[in-house]
């Protein structure tokens, strides 16, 4: 495709047809078939989360992130309490459907309706929420309501670069990397050099497809193992899409 020139032989982007700011997401609740999203709130979810959290044993959770560990349950009340009331971060407990108990949090942030960009960060995934389809439903949920529901175009995922599963869960949710930003963040103390990831709308129906074919009940055998790959799935769409899409990726 020919670049577009202005009046003065300059390059200049693509015309965005009809654009319109995107409205800011809501706290209501996202519902799948595993698991639920919805608002933090220190009344009903504290307790659970707080004791889903220290069943890491490892002491590693909350390294990368910006706050934590809490030591008493009345730190980590005192900042959900605060959390509970921000609308940039704005904070989602995960609950499984299955014990009906809130065992992880995650929230949009940076978010731009102007730019319809926006980032999915601050997730925090106890013991036992950690490499299970709820996770994955969690996600993809979000990725849905920021795509189908508010129509944004981009969005986005960051981490620390020394954070090798927090990168490796981005490809494997189909973020395409976007490049490092050194020196980004002070944070606790010490240097963050910042990882880049995003998918775009025009991507997202592939990705979207991937994820319905991997969440299926007919994925999982008896035991309820996967019987494919998430990141096999998202790479076979890609590979299978005409034009750009098939080269969008890693």
């Amino acid at each position: 495709m020919s670049q577009r020139l202005n009046e003065y032989g300059q390059p200049i982007g693509e015309d965005v047809p009809d654009w319109e700011a995107r409205q800011s997401p809501s706290r209501n609740s996202m519902q799948g078939r595993l698991c639920k999203l919805v608002a933090l709130d220190t009344s009903s979810q504290a307790s659970s989360l707080f004791g889903a959290f220290n069943a890491d044993k490892s002491g590693g959770l909350w390294t990368y992130m910006p706050v934590g560990p809490f030591n008493t349950a009345n730190e980590f009340y005192a900042w959900m309490e605060m959390a509970c009331l921000s609308t940039d971060p704005l904070f989602y407990a995960i609950i499984d459907m299955g014990t009906g108990k809130a065992v992880g949090i995650a929230s949009y942030l940076r978010i731009v309706p102007e730019h319809g960009v926006i980032e999915v960060g601050n997730i925090a995934f106890s013991p036992l929420l950690q490499k299970t389809p709820v996770a994955t439903e969690a996600m993809f949920l979000m990725m849905q309501r920021v795509f189908n529901e508010l129509g944004y175009r981009r969005y986005e995922w960051k981490c620390d670069a020394l954070n090798s599963p927090s990168r490796q869960a981005a490809e494997r949710f189909g973020f395409t990397y976007d490049g490092l930003f050194e020196q980004a963040i002070v944070y606790k103390g010490r240097n963050r050099d910042t990882a880049w990831y995003s998918i775009l709308d025009r991507d997202w129906p592939l990705i979207e497809k991937a994820f319905e074919a991997w969440l299926a009940p007919d994925n999982f055998d008896a035991d309820g193992l996967q019987k494919s790959r998430l990141f096999e799935r998202i790479a076979q769409s890609r590979a299978d899409a005409p034009g750009p899409a098939a080269t969008a990726g890693y």
